[in-house]
């Protein structure tokens, strides 16, 4: 297919169906711009991959749906169909597990649902963990007591946080513990009700720490996973708690499981050639052992 432009028309020339597949995403777009929706290079970025992936059954509305407006009046999208069964997975899933490379939205999409949901008074609070296993660094080297050797360790839980409430706002919520962030060893022994929870980098925990963390859901609760297969820094030859609970639990009821890929990635566009390049060779790596 080619595209030419002229002073006032794009003219499309190619192949069927492929052109009437982009015809029905410029037409789309044209009439939200004519009811006066606003449309940002974010929305088009949507509907080009919408139309590579063929997701084009409810694009307009899909377009224009505001997850959270921020504090600082940002709103918030889903930016690739693959964030939208995401999102949509969270919202009718009491666990789901977002699963995929980095720069897909994992974390960040988990916490504008959590803020979501304390917004609208689902939840009366957010409870933010990771499990303690750096990507070749130990805690024990880092300067000061327990809280100041974990803050930097949870930093991205807090950046994203950030980004949606002022730091006046999570820094009442943290104050009164309406937002907790906290090592995953934290959470044994407790029940966790009327929260949102979010365990981030789950690929770093034991099966035994993925137990013990599903447990925890008490009444009027929902927890989201998120982590990358990919990036496990657990001991050589361990079991990632991530891999084994979605190898048990997907399919079971009440339980969503969303697998991003490259083509979900929204940080610079550097970064989703990078994660092709390592997945590329990855898949080399394993045909070769298979051969």
């Amino acid at each position: 297919m080619s595209l030419t432009a002229t002073r006032d028309a794009v003219v499309l020339t190619g192949e069927q169906p492929l052109l009437a597949r982009v015809q029905r995403v410029v037409e789309e777009l044209l009439d939200l711009a004519r009811d006066g929706q606003p449309l940002d290079s974010g929305q088009v970025e949507y509907a080009a991959r919408a139309l590579r992936s063929g997701a084009l059954d409810t694009l307009g509305s899909e377009l224009t749906e505001v997850m959270l407006v921020s504090d600082r009046g940002k709103p918030l999208h889903a930016r690739t169909p693959g964030q939208r069964r995401y999102v949509k997975a969270i919202e009718t899933h009491d666990i789901t597990f977002g699963v995929g490379p980095a720069g897909t939205g994992k974390t960040y999409l988990a916490m504008a649902c959590a803020v979501r949901a304390l917004r609208a008074k689902m939840v009366s609070r957010i409870i933010l963990c990771r499990p303690a296993v750096e990507a070749g660094e130990r805690l024990g080297f880092l300067p000061g007591d327990l809280q100041a050797k974990i803050d930097p360790y949870l930093r991205p839980l807090y950046d994203a946080l950030y980004d949606m409430v002022s730091v006046e706002r999570a820094q009442r919520h943290l104050e009164r513990n309406v937002v907790e962030v906290a090592p995953l060893a934290f959470m044994r022994g407790r029940t966790l009700n009327d929260s949102f929870i979010i365990l981030d980098e789950a690929q770093n925990t034991t099966p035994e720490q993925m137990k013990m963390f599903l447990t925890r859901l008490g009444f009027g609760s929902q927890a989201v996973v998120t982590g990358d297969l990919t990036q496990t820094d657990l001991p050589h030859q361990a079991t990632s708690g991530l891999h084994h609970v979605i190898e048990l639990l997907d399919g079971l009821e009440g339980i969503g499981v969303v697998r991003l890929g490259s083509e979900d990635v929204v940080r610079h566009p550097l970064v989703q050639r990078i994660v092709e390049a390592y997945d590329s060779r990855r898949g080399s790596l394993a045909s070769a052992a298979d051969g």
